[in-house]
């Protein structure tokens, strides 16, 4: 992994991404999302600032663990200044994201539970699918396998006629 001196205070796009272990197209797509930011040089080339490579760190380590990129946004605009993120802030969104994991789990828990019965139906009725009919809310409406009203199709013109 490539050093940057101490007295760089500011990184290319490349550097960072070397650093960061990032893709550029990554750094840029970040950048898009407001994650983090970047300066123009008189050259319209991106410089980033130092402090770049621990938000980055801190946005892929959140999206490891399934947080949505609008929510670390949102976290990282929290912090004073935009600064960098600490340990201490690690700890307070993790316990945070904790909850929002946990449900997560728990329906992934079931659907892979549901998963067994959806295959044994075949599809043959979505009456009583647990997965897409839960609670059986369609079929106070409707008896079957359809969820959508059945397209009309459009006349076609009858070139048999003279």
């Amino acid at each position: 992994m490539p050093q940057i001196p101490e007295k760089i205070h500011e990184l290319t796009v490349g550097q960072l991404s070397a650093r960061s272990g990032a893709a550029v197209s990554a750094l840029h797509f970040y950048e898009s999302k407001g994650l983090i930011s970047s300066r123009r040089t008189s050259g319209n080339q991106r410089r980033y600032s130092r402090d770049a490579l621990r938000r980055v760190a801190f946005v892929r380590a959140a999206q490891r663990v399934g947080i949505p990129l609008a929510t670390i946004r949102d976290a990282l605009a929290e912090l004073p200044e935009e600064r960098t993120p600490t340990r201490e802030d690690w700890a307070r969104l993790s316990e945070t994201w904790r909850a929002e994991l946990d449900e997560r789990i728990d329906q992934l828990s079931r659907l892979r539970d549901h998963l067994t019965d959806c295959i044994g139906c075949g599809c043959l009725s979505l009456k009583t699918c647990v997965l897409s009919n839960p609670d059986d809310v369609i079929g106070e409406r409707i008896a079957g396998s359809r969820l959508m009203p059945e397209r009309r199709r459009p006349a076609t013109p009858d070139t048999t006629r003279p």
